[in-house]
């Protein structure tokens, strides 16, 4: 499931329903094909406008990285970028520019993605340049490369984490929400401690055992023929080998107990952070659990942006939101307090409004509208071919089913209130981990650890 973190739609209101975008089945066309050497391609045909994207997906994530080896994602991320063979640094970026296209790429605990977009003429050109670091890149990686990238993604890591105000909660949920060893216990950006550790034989193992095309899947979409494209794919990366098998044990599985812990930061108000399990990306209850939370906090009306900010006036921010990931999900409710308030206060609130809708339910306005404004943001992500293609390559890693579209709306649009009691109930009157990030010297104004009942 890709419908969540809806809580930054703000104010938007969208009661009535969306009578004509439900009365049309949504499919979105695409071919399936696997090479010889494992690697899979999918093909999605847009005319509509002469551009086209590649997305690429390496099913390796921060969550398959080695207790004391971990920010190996990320850096290959990086280190991707790097040049290859053919296309020595910075060829990647500067081919592509001339050509009118861009690219990027992004890391989670389960994925790593590379895309490109631009014209439809430089398709030849993005699918040469994604084979050649697949197929020819190791010979290239020297210790220069490595440690240049490697103090990249260190200060990314001080700029987004150590001197980020709360950016350090980062490094602290994960270990108090999974048991260590867990693929999940750590930060997906890894310690510095790893990463300085890391050597150039460490890397180039990750790329051999994960940079396979029997570990990859390409979405090509856009304004492109099928046969073309199959047979662009086959010429630029037929030549390389498969990869080793991999096998993804299960984790396995533990209990959660009431955490709570207090981190004294460089900050001015107080924040607290209550984090939930739930249920992974593919569980039924993962669409009740994303339309708690924008009924939580998805909106001005929503119940938690009334009773802390508008109404109750004790907090100057919240939000809510279930990320739902591979193996498992988390739910989590921020709030930061306004100048002067205890953290104990926001607690006391978010626990009774949470015990108000475990009881009652939401209204059918409030159902409404979270449904409709999640539909909503979710279409807007999918009208492009850049927000399809990834959606393909999403589904079709979690599912085996690239078209997994109408499937998502269907399950959205079958929520209902009890279903949001049921979900409540299940995940989120459960054991919690709670921190409190304070300024530092005034640790008094941290939440207790009770839990606040009506």
């Amino acid at each position: 499931m890709n419908l969540r973190h809806f809580f930054a739609l703000g104010a938007l209101a969208l009661a009535p329903a969306l009578g004509s975008a439900q009365a049309t089945r949504l499919r979105v066309s695409f071919t399936l094909d696997t090479l010889p050497n494992g690697l899979t391609l999918i093909v999605h045909e847009d005319h509509s406008v002469p551009i086209v994207t590649t997305n690429v997906w390496f099913h390796v994530g921060s969550g398959d990285e080695k207790v004391g080896r971990t920010g190996f994602a990320h850096l290959f991320e990086h280190l991707m970028f790097m040049g290859s063979d053919n296309a020595p640094y910075p060829q990647f970026d500067r081919l592509l520019e001339a050509a009118g296209a861009s690219n990027n790429g992004s890391t989670t605990e389960d994925r790593t993605n590379y895309y490109e977009f631009g014209p439809s003429s430089s398709l030849p050109l993005m699918l040469w340049l994604e084979a050649d670091r697949m197929g020819w890149l190791l010979s290239t990686m020297d210790k220069p490369k490595v440690d240049l990238q490697r103090d990249v993604v260190k200060n990314e890591r001080r700029e987004r984490l150590e001197n980020q105000p709360y950016g350090l909660v980062r490094d602290i949920v994960p270990p108090l929400m999974y048991p260590a060893g867990h693929p999940y216990s750590w930060n997906v950006g890894g310690s510095m401690a790893d990463l300085s550790a890391a050597s150039v034989e460490d890397v180039k193992d990750f790329f051999r055992r994960y940079y396979a095309p029997n570990n990859a899947t390409i979405v090509v979409a856009g304004d492109v023929k099928v046969d073309e494209v199959r047979a662009l794919v086959r010429q630029y990366f037929s030549d390389i080998p498969r990869g080793p098998a991999i096998e993804r044990p299960a984790p396995a599985a533990f209990t959660v107990r009431d955490t709570s812990a207090i981190l004294e930061d460089r900050v001015q108000l107080p924040r607290v952070y209550l984090n939930w399990h739930t249920a992974k990306s593919t569980d039924t209850d993962t669409p009740a659990l994303q339309v708690a939370a924008y009924v939580l906090a998805g909106a001005r009306t929503s119940r938690l942006t009334q009773a802390l900010v508008y109404g109750g006036e004790v907090a100057t921010a919240v939000q809510a939101y279930d990320d739902a990931k591979r193996l498992d999900g988390d739910f989590s409710i921020v709030a930061t307090a306004r100048p002067g308030k205890a953290l104990d206060t926001l607690q006391t609130v978010i626990d009774q409004q949470l015990q108000r809708l475990a009881a009652d339910g939401p209204t059918t306005r409030e159902l409404d509208q979270a449904r409709n404004a999640i539909e909503a943001s979710f279409l807007r992500g999918v009208q492009t071919v850049s927000g399809k293609a990834d959606q393909l390559n999403e589904y079709y890693y979690q599912t085996g089913n690239p078209d997994g579209f109408q499937n998502e709306l269907d399950q959205l649009r079958a929520v209902t209130a009890a279903d949001i009691q049921r979900v409540v109930r299940k995940y989120l009157q459960g054991p919690r981990v709670m921190i409190s990030v304070v300024p530092q010297g005034k640790p008094e104004l941290a939440a207790t650890r009770k839990r606040v009942t009506q």
